[in-house]
């Protein structure tokens, strides 16, 4: 990109893509872009010494700024579909977390899957931790109590048992 008086504005200079894989999240996603990006320069300058570098225009139609995630995006909402909730899991992993109450707990939660349980009400627990969500469920695997370490759903649950009515807020 060359330099303009906007943020992100300045014309295309090289570009790639790259498929986001149901495993994804930001920090495997930020370590492969940072690999293709440091291939790119390097192309770019051997296309620039041989003057063979164009510089395209980018569309002013469909411009958004992405400002920085405020902790309250990061809270999950449980009336939200199951797919968007571990889509935002994925998204918020390794930092800032995503965050939930859990009985009474702060807690951040860093893995998730979709799971069967689609007659849960929206935070409504079974099966250890599956939660009910808005659409279909989701199982967490990996959780974090503030101030505590990393612990998968079964460590979690030897260490903090939840009583029957415990759910997600």
């Amino acid at each position: 990109m060359q330099m303009e008086a906007g943020l992100d504005s300045g014309p295309v200079l090289m570009q790639a893509k790259t498929p986001i894989g149901g495993d994804d999240d930001a920090g495997s996603l930020h370590d492969r872009l940072a690999g293709i990006g440091a291939d790119l320069i390097v192309e770019a300058l051997v296309e620039l010494e041989s003057s063979r570098l164009l510089a395209i225009p980018q569309p002013k139609l469909g411009i958004t700024y992405a400002g920085k995630i405020d902790k309250r995006e990061t809270r999950l909402d449980w009336t939200r579909p199951a797919a968007e909730l571990e889509r935002a899991v994925r998204a918020f992993r390794p930092v800032p977390g995503a965050s939930a109450r859990l009985g009474g707990l702060e807690i951040k939660i860093w893995r998730a899957r979709l799971a069967p349980g689609g007659a849960l009400k929206p935070g409504e627990l079974t099966d250890g931790l599956v939660a009910g969500c808005g659409q279909g469920a989701l199982e967490i695997l990996e959780l974090q109590r503030a101030g505590g370490r990393r612990l998968s759903a079964p460590e979690f649950l030897r260490g903090h048992p939840l009583p029957g009515d415990a759910r997600f807020e």
